[in-house]
């Protein structure tokens, strides 16, 4: 199973919007962390399609190691 880069240890802030699908790096190299910008080609990774169930704040995960999907769970404080 291919490892991802760890892009940064602690989450992304990003604000998304209710309804709009957005593509979060799984892989650690895209210049455009945390969403996808194509540098996963060659590394057996794809991004995570995710839909914004509401217009708001969230916290992707910039470890690429949270059990949360997406989602920051706080996995980067034992790495």
């Amino acid at each position: 199973m291919p490892i991802p880069t760890i892009a940064q240890k602690g989450p992304y802030p990003v604000e998304v919007e209710a309804g709009k699908s957005y593509y979060r790096c799984s892989c650690g190299r895209s210049k455009g962390q945390p969403f996808c910008d194509g540098s996963h080609a060659g590394t057996g990774l794809s991004p995570i399609k995710f839909e914004a169930a509401e217009t708001k704040t969230i916290y992707l995960c910039g470890c690429k190691s949270s059990k949360s999907g997406v989602f920051c769970d706080g996995s980067h404080a034992k790495l």
